[in-house]
């Protein structure tokens, strides 16, 4: 049995494929805020974010002709956008640290946060705290379902890196997630 996935939007990525610059808003408006929200995940920075959408949507138009439909159109425009997010990441970390040069954090075995006491809006607040390799790592994991694989070939690390990076940010998460009930 072959696989074939259906695109909802055939007709838009044909008009799109003729450069139709209607179609194209049409795309964009369908799928730029989930794209803004996983460049945003990765990036942190709204501005940064924006600039990664941006890119992202011009690479996919201008390049479109490479889309194959053998996954869905969103897939597609998501691999680019997390590629491009990725880019952007590297080049604002010039100084590149490595894993093992990044302090060791305190595990806080014997307290814990209180779930009830956190909203959504605290964790990604907080998330914005980690050092921006870990919030990568903990991000591609948790929100975009990468496995710690496919996270060391984006990322170009080792993927024993990709599992120490996403422990050591979820300790540093709960530290910080910690002080924040404790101190509120």
């Amino acid at each position: 049995m072959e696989n074939s996935t259906i695109n909802i939007h055939a007709e838009l990525i044909a008009r799109c494929r003729d450069r139709d610059q209607i179609a194209q808003y049409e795309i964009y408006q369908l799928y730029s805020k989930a794209m803004f929200n996983t460049a945003l995940r990765i990036c942190a920075l709204q501005e940064e974010a924006e600039d990664v959408l941006q890119e992202s949507f011009l690479s996919a138009f201008r390049n479109i002709d490479s889309y194959r439909e053998d996954a869905t159109f969103g897939a597609w425009l998501k691999r680019i956008v997390v590629n491009k997010a990725i880019t952007s990441l590297r080049k604002s970390q010039k100084e590149a640290l490595m894993i093992e040069e990044v302090e060791e954090y305190q595990s806080l075995e014997n307290s814990s946060v209180n779930i009830s006491e956190l909203s959504v809006d605290r964790v990604k607040y907080a998330m914005m705290d980690l050092p921006k390799g870990f919030r990568s790592v903990l991000s591609l994991y948790l929100f975009e379902g990468y496995d710690h694989k496919e996270i060391s070939e984006i990322l170009g690390i080792t993927e024993s890196t990709s599992k120490s990076q996403y422990k050591r940010a979820k300790d540093k998460l709960k530290q910080i997630l910690q002080k924040e009930v404790n101190y509120g």
